[in-house]
């Protein structure tokens, strides 16, 4: 009996040691209105985090598809729904946190490390170009 209840409480232990995932659906909210702008799904692909935009709020964005207009290269003019707009990101606690987001509005790539916070409700996505003192803060919040 004590042998079971020691395995219990190991595994108990283990499960609340976990951090929470970034796997899921998360509403980005302007850094500078404080509006829901979109819908972005984040999955884990070869150790690193990749998010998706699912959907674009109308309002604040003109339209509810939107092309990303600025943007050079390949993603020149391509709808904004179903780019990629997170790569390679790892939280910032872990070695080689850093990874690239996407701004679709001004069409900028920025370097980004990402922070869960309040248990896992919150995501701090910070992008900026050099060093991180040198950027902008937005807060995303879990969707599901």
């Amino acid at each position: 009996m004590k042998l079971w209840f020691i395995a219990a409480i190991a595994v108990a232990s283990s499960a609340l040691a976990q951090a929470p995932s970034l796997n899921g659906v998360w509403k980005s909210v302007s850094d500078r209105s404080g509006e829901a702008e979109s819908l972005i799904r984040i999955t884990e692909a070869d150790g690193a985090f990749e998010g998706t935009v699912i959907r674009v709020f109308s309002p604040p964005a003109a339209s509810a598809n939107p092309r990303c207009e600025l943007c050079a290269g390949e993603l020149k003019d391509q709808p904004v729904v179903g780019m990629k707009i997170l790569r390679g990101a790892r939280r910032a606690s872990e070695p080689s946190g850093e990874g690239e987001v996407l701004d679709p509005d001004e069409g900028r790539v920025y370097r980004c490390t990402v922070t869960l916070t309040d248990g896992g409700a919150k995501l701090e996505v910070r992008g900026y170009l050099g060093i991180s003192l040198f950027g902008r803060t937005q807060v995303w919040l879990r969707a599901e």
